[in-house]
């Protein structure tokens, strides 16, 4: 968790970082931009304002054109001196590189001159450096009648580069005053954000088998940190429930094994004792070993097939026609309803096909018939085979005494064998009606089980029908 927290905590501080980066170095350049751009504009001004007088003077010129005035004009320092500023510095040369003139604020200083400059070139710009500082300058040629000179003006920028240093260096600043800011922040947030699953991961490893019970109790939050406990939390009552009913299906299964398995150890010494004195205990105590290992291996199938079942992803399914797996495990059960004097009819809809795992479905099926022939006395048993839309029902109803309300729920479980004394004496393990439940769930299904208004129980069993173009398979 602390790995995950450092690396969350550095993604968003690097994040941050680097975006603060790139804002401040745009800034800094767009700074830049605009500050030499108005050196630029003020040279350009400047060299317009020459321009203008000269155009203006008693003789105008234009390229290739000019005047003696315009050239007095030029060469006049005086005139240069009004074009300038404590910034901004003003030369003439003639057209060979020699100065003729400049504003007084140059001094001793001469800019140089410029290279490459004529009439078919008459506009330059360049950034040179002199003992006065650092310039941008403008350089252009005039054609003055039958002189030629070339003006320059030019702007000091040291100052502009020295304040650009200086926001540089407080930019600088506050980049690493907020860089730290941020690394702060990260942490506290990743620590704020990660503490609750950290707490978490606590409370979930002092849960154990034995401590199921515990919850966290944090559905008060309304975040993704709540919804989660609060999953945690569910999660923790299915397991409980399905420890519960694990541990009641040891100690039933204990329970149900250990009589018959008495019986047969029980029967088992009586042989060694008496067996070879008394033909009828011999024969007493094998009758009764032979049914009790009957019993007991009807039992183990039972777990087993329920075993099977719960293991549904590992079960082959194909298209299965239910109303012929119906009948055959109706005529199954046949002769043990006809051997208690009651009547077994099947009632099938035809195109009823689910996809399933034949041997399994027959089992569920004849499960019900048998529980029904179980626990009715006289009247009949119908098996139902039905298409409901999109799903496939098969049921089974019997006119015996019904089954109590508060049992409805409670008879697919497994060893379920109800509490009146009725229901223990019927013979079986209990595992029949859990077989089934277990059989419809791999298939996707359901089951239920009602009494009807005018007597008798009805168990259904509700699958996913297939839609009707399939056909028996061959």
């Amino acid at each position: 968790m602390n790995s995950l927290k450092w690396r969350v905590a550095a993604w968003y501080a690097g994040l941050l970082i680097a975006v603060l980066l790139i804002v401040s170095a745009v800034v800094g350049m767009r700074l830049q931009s605009i500050l030499f751009a108005q050196a630029r504009s003020r040279v350009s001004e400047t060299m317009a304002q020459i321009a203008s007088s000269v155009q203006a003077s008693e003789e105008p010129f234009s390229l290739g054109f000019g005047g003696s005035d315009a050239y007095a004009l030029l060469t006049d320092a005086n005139n240069l001196t009004t074009w300038s500023s404590p910034t901004t510095f003003v030369q003439i040369d003639s057209s060979h590189g020699y100065p003729l003139a400049k504003s007084s604020n140059l001094g001793g200083t001469t800019i140089p001159k410029a290279v490459g400059l004529d009439a078919r070139v008459p506009i330059a710009s360049r950034q040179i450096v002199l003992p006065i500082g650092t310039l941008l300058v403008e350089d252009r040629f005039f054609s003055l009648g039958s002189h030629r000179v070339i003006v320059h003006v030019a702007e000091r920028i040291d100052a502009l580069e020295r304040s650009i240093a200086q926001t540089r260096e407080s930019i600088a600043l506050a980049v690493l005053a907020a860089m730290l800011a941020i690394l702060a922040l990260s942490w506290w947030l990743a620590g704020r954000a990660f503490d609750p699953l950290e707490r978490l991961a606590a409370a979930m490893r002092e849960i154990g088998s034995e401590r199921l019970d515990r919850r966290l109790h944090w559905a008060k939050r309304d975040d993704e940190i709540g919804r989660l406990a609060e999953s945690f939390d569910d999660l923790l009552a299915r397991l409980q429930e399905a420890f519960a009913r694990e541990r009641q299906f040891i100690s039933d299964a204990s329970h149900e094994l250990r009589t018959p398995l008495t019986s047969i150890h029980a029967n088992a010494q009586m042989l060694l004792r008496w067996g070879d004195r008394d033909p009828a205990i011999l024969r007493e105590s094998l009758n009764t070993i032979v049914a009790e290992s009957a019993e007991l291996s009807q039992m183990v199938g039972g777990m087993l097939l329920l075993a099977k079942a719960d293991r549904g992803d590992a079960i082959p399914m194909e298209p299965i026609a239910l109303g012929t797996l119906a009948a055959e495990a109706a005529e199954s059960e046949r002769a043990v309803a006809t051997g208690k004097g009651l009547a077994l009819r099947i009632e099938a809809e035809n195109g009823v096909f689910v996809l399933g795992e034949a041997h399994l479905l027959r089992q569920a099926i004849a499960n019900l018939i048998e529980n029904a022939v179980k626990f009715t006395e006289k009247g009949a048993i119908e098996v139902r085979v039905r298409a409901a839309e999109e799903r496939a029902v098969v049921e089974v109803i019997d006119s015996g005494s019904g089954i109590p309300e508060e049992q409805q729920s409670q008879i697919f479980e497994r060893f379920y064998r109800g509490d009146s004394a009725h229901a223990r004496a019927v013979p079986g393990t209990g595992l029949g009606l859990a077989i089934v439940r277990s059989i419809a769930r791999v298939h996707h299904g359901e089951v239920s089980a009602e009494n009807l208004p005018g007597g008798g129980a009805l168990l259904r069993v509700t699958l996913p029908r297939l839609p009707e173009e399939f056909t028996e398979p061959s």
